[in-house]
């Protein structure tokens, strides 16, 4: 009996130390400031289409659906299931009970009608339109409340990115019909939706001060707020980080990473995003007409080279248009070599064996894909000489250079792709199909117009079956992959930083970032 006492007693106890561990790994309150670039423009999300505007609204508002914590698959929100007709043309969304607005009124159907409705009908007495977010509604005919918990969305026609173009963080966010009613065009100033922070404060040029949701419909944040703290200098943002004026930044340079990682007091925070740069090669202009010549030049730029000295190793060399975090990325593609030799005969059978002189266009300001783009530029110039390929590298304004590529003016140029949607269509139908192709506003600025493409990428738009989808994109990647429209470049890292002291901030590979597991020691 006495050993019996004994386990008894040491059970108990074992478990009294897990449950504090639990407790003490857990601490809830305080307030996080995190610094960033640049201030908001709007808090209403659908007159909002700058990133820093998107970044406050994202934890403040929420859709139907959401993608999960660190993939792009989807995942219920306010909807708690939904399911379509046979001809995929009806979404029926049933929502989630007993959620209320930050301003206490009740989250319903009607709201979802409103919200949605006034992105779609110009005759909406609140009307307004993010242009960033246009794609979402693009389908969409009409929204009906079925009744207080279910909705309808009907489409013009099957369009199979629409679930995932409504999971976009602040894509699709439902809104407090009641608040926008009561502050009109100041309702930017006074959002109100189901997020789990709510409004605090705004003063311009400096910071925006959101508090805990306490009627969050999920599990209530850990903090007790999140401050939005502008701090326009990298630098500047740096150096607060490091006196702990601010808890945590992004928009790093990656030459900052390497400073932040030897500091005892500071972690980095890094994944790969939804993103690509690459290289694209206009295929209405000779001799990018030619499949041998581009897959030379594919074969003649030294990739890895290119991540190491640029990207400072903070991106992954690319072999697909697809970042490898997206569902449908072929990774049976292997990709092409860094082979001058190779790169030298194709050109010989192509008719080049003495190479040829032509132009690469290289954008003036850096991307979040392409940090160093006149650097990256001149030694892709550097790879090319080697082959026989004679490059004059030209620059213009950042509006004349992209008026001049959707245009076709270039015969090579540099450019990338950030996408907030987790679906193949974004990058492959976008980027790749002739449909996109179309001057002086092409998105297609390779000009790549393959019908067999065409096919399979217009096919998986209009299927069901995700399985199937996969399939058609995985093909999709083999013809461009063979046809080489682009050089692939590199997937960059996204990078946060923070104190040691701050746990749980979930950076997305969208690109936002969601603190309501966030907590402080």
């Amino acid at each position: 009996m006495k050993a019996m006492k004994k386990i008894w007693i040491s059970t108990v106890l074992v478990c009294y130390i897990f449950i504090c561990s639990l407790f003490a790994a857990e601490k809830t309150g305080g307030t996080l400031i995190w610094g960033r670039g640049g201030d908001s423009v709007s808090l209403d999300p659908a007159r909002t289409d700058d990133g820093e505007s998107a970044k406050v609204n994202a934890s403040i508002f929420e859709g139907l659906v959401r993608f999960q914590d660190t993939s792009t698959e989807v995942e219920p929100a306010l909807a708690v299931s939904w399911e379509t007709s046979q001809d995929g043309k009806v979404w029926t969304f049933h929502l989630r009970e007993g959620v209320v607005f930050h301003d206490g009124t009740a989250f319903n159907a009607d709201a979802v009608v409103f919200s949605f409705l006034r992105q779609i009908e110009t005759d909406h007495p609140y009307y307004r339109k993010d242009f960033a977010n246009a794609s979402t509604f693009e389908y969409v005919k009409s929204v009906e409340a079925a009744d207080e918990h279910t909705v309808k969305i009907f489409l013009e026609k099957f369009y199979a990115p629409f679930l995932y173009n409504l999971a976009e963080p602040t894509a699709a966010p439902i809104i407090s019909p009641s608040a926008l009613k009561k502050w009109g065009d100041e309702f930017e100033k006074h959002p109100a939706g189901t997020g789990p922070f709510r409004f605090e404060k705004w003063v311009p040029g400096d910071r925006i001060i959101l508090t805990k949701n306490p009627d969050y419909w999920g599990k209530p944040p850990y903090l007790d707020g999140v401050v939005f703290k502008t701090l326009v200098h990298n630098k500047s943002r740096l150096l607060a980080l490091t006196t702990a004026a601010i808890h945590g930044m992004d928009g790093l340079d990656f030459g900052m990473v390497k400073k932040i990682i030897q500091s005892k007091d500071l972690q980095t925070e890094i994944i790969t995003g939804l993103n690509v740069g690459y290289l694209a090669m206009n295929t209405e202009n000779a001799p990018f007409d030619q499949v041998k010549v581009r897959q030379a030049v594919n074969y003649a730029i030294n990739k890895p080279n290119l991540v190491r000295l640029f990207y400072q190793d903070m991106a992954i060399p690319a072999k697909n248009p697809i970042p490898p975090v997206i569902w449908g990325y072929n990774d049976s593609i292997e990709d092409y070599e860094y082979n001058p030799e190779k790169a030298k005969q194709l050109l010989k059978e192509a008719g080049f064996e003495k190479g040829f002189e032509t132009t690469l266009w290289a954008m003036p300001v850096a991307r979040p894909y392409m940090p160093e783009p006149d650097k990256i530029a001149r030694a892709v110039k550097a790879n090319l000489a080697a082959v026989g390929i004679n490059v004059q590298i030209v620059t213009h304004d950042w509006g004349t250079y992209l008026a001049g590529t959707s245009a076709g003016k270039h015969d090579m140029c540099l450019s990338g792709a950030v996408a907030g949607n987790g679906d193949p269509y974004n990058f492959l139908y976008v980027l790749l199909d002739k449909d996109n192709a179309v001057k002086p506003q092409a998105e297609n600025i390779a000009f790549f117009k393959h019908e067999r493409l065409h096919e399979l990428l217009v096919k998986a738009q209009q299927i069901t079956d995700k399985q199937e989808r996969i399939r058609l994109y995985q093909k999709a990647q083999e013809i461009i992959h063979e046809y080489a429209p682009w050089v692939p470049l590199a997937h960059a890292r996204q990078v946060i930083a923070h104190r040691q002291n701050v746990h749980g901030i979930v950076q997305h590979p969208t690109g936002f970032l969601r603190f309501d597991k966030a907590w402080m020691e």
